[in-house]
């Protein structure tokens, strides 16, 4: 087959666009989750219980929703995405009732669910169609890596900003809040501008991700089928060598995210000797952290050609991150200048080798797995990462404070990193008969 460089390039353009445009929303609404729930009137542990609607339903339907991409097709669940991300930022800023706020983190649990897969899946079928199976998949997925940590970290500037520039205008939060009767109050403004942005990407998805017609399928087949593309996605991950160790891999980043997430804000408010300047600064440290795994994503074809495999570019960033979480660790207990700037080298070093490693993670997966699998196999590398991180969080929450956590999970990123040091594993792809062409992932060696 011939490859179309123009079909290749508008497909890489449009995943990149797709790929901006989902998270952008979530990024617009990073910074002022907690402030606009306690606004509300809910306690820390009502908070707590909101995210955590949020995480169960993305973890229960990870892998259906995964499934339901490769029967039902790509653009379909991720138009579903967009409208279940509308609904909820939209209750988010409006409704004030516990119940509803955490019904509202479940719909964007089951938007993240149903987003996580198809949008790659749709790019790198749409790639192996036009420039056969041997096209570049790298490139493309290092730059929707890129994609997703501009629209976090445009997205976190931009939904931080909006409440103070409001807030800086003659009495408009005050009208704001009586043309809406109390509903809308500047700490809602950033999404609603996320759930505006979510339309966009609904009407952006189901006009530019065009794919091939399946067969028309029943509800009856629908639900039978998703449920054996499961089986099939968890089967291939158990048996076949490389995508056991993407999965291993991811479950390994999980941990060390974890400790950024639970440690993190805690470091900060005591370099900065209070919550709230605490608060501020880990906003902005979270911001370069989306930055330098955007930059990380787009270093990974170059990083595959310095080490001259997929599998060394993923040992190479997974170790760099480990190396990260180990600075932190050793200047835990220091607040000099000199153990900061130690830190934040830490930091910056532990986003950029997971950005690294991630597209070139995805694209030895994208190798080993077919059409028909594709979406499930992301969800299951989705739900390793998800799955992992939570309860990392709860063993490192339990180990006491100081450089423990951040070299217990240092340890754990670098023996992802180490699953990585044996050569790559030779795969044929073969064509069994009476199947009708349906491609046999074998492994050898």
């Amino acid at each position: 087959m011939k490859p179309s460089p123009d079909a290749l390039r508008t497909a890489r353009r449009r995943y990149v666009v797709v790929t901006l445009l989902f998270w952008l929303p979530i990024g617009l609404g990073f910074g002022t989750a907690v402030l606009l729930f306690t606004e509300r009137g809910l306690g820390l542990a009502a908070v707590a219980a909101c995210f955590a609607a949020h995480s169960v339903t993305a973890a229960v339907l990870e892998l259906p929703t995964g499934g339901l991409s490769d029967v039902l097709g790509r653009r379909p669940v991720l138009a579903a995405a967009g409208l279940l991300n509308t609904a909820a930022l939209t209750l988010q800023a409006v409704v004030a009732s516990p119940a509803m706020l955490a019904v509202s983190m479940a719909l964007m649990g089951a938007g993240r669910a149903l987003s996580s897969g198809p949008a790659e899946a749709w790019y790198v079928d749409t790639v192996q169609a036009h420039g056969g199976p041997d096209a570049d998949l790298r490139t493309g997925l290092a730059h929707g890596g890129t994609a997703s940590s501009v629209g976090l970290g445009a997205g976190s500037l931009v939904g931080g900003t909006l409440p103070l520039l409001i807030g800086l205008g003659p009495d408009l939060g005050s009208w704001l809040a009586r043309v809406t009767g109390g509903a809308v109050v500047p700490m809602s403004v950033p999404r609603l501008t996320g759930a505006a942005v979510a339309v966009v990407f609904v009407l952006y998805v189901l006009s530019a991700l065009r794919e091939p017609p399946r067969a028309p399928s029943t509800l009856r087949g629908v639900l039978r089928g998703v449920p054996a593309t499961v089986l099939d996605g968890v089967r291939l991950g158990a048996r076949e060598v490389t995508v056991r160790r993407v999965l291993l891999s991811a479950a390994a980043a999980g941990v060390g995210l974890a400790a950024m997430e639970l440690l993190l804000p805690v470091r900060a408010a005591g370099v900065t000797g209070a919550l709230e300047s605490g608060a501020l600064a880990y906003s902005l440290v979270g911001c370069a952290g989306f930055a330098l795994a955007g930059c990380g994503s787009a270093l990974a074809p170059l990083t595959a050609r310095w080490t001259r495999s997929g599998e060394r570019a993923v040992l190479a960033g997974l170790g760099v991150s480990a190396c990260g979480l180990a600075l932190l660790g050793v200047t835990a207990l220091s607040v000099s200048p000199l153990a900061i700037g130690v830190a934040l080298v830490g930091y910056g070093l532990f986003y950029l080798g997971l950005g690294s490693a991630g597209p070139n993670e995805n694209e030895l997966l994208h190798r080993r797995v077919t059409s028909a699998q594709r979406a499930t196999a992301l969800s299951v590398q989705s739900l390793a990462l998800q799955v992992t991180a939570g309860l990392s969080g709860i063993v490192l929450g339990a180990v006491p404070a100081g450089a423990g956590p951040w070299l217990l999970a240092g340890a754990a990123v670098l023996c992802g990193a180490l699953l990585w040091v044996r050569g790559p594993t030779a795969v044929s792809v073969a064509q069994p008969e009476g199947k009708g062409g349906e491609a046999v992932v074998q492994t050898r060696g």
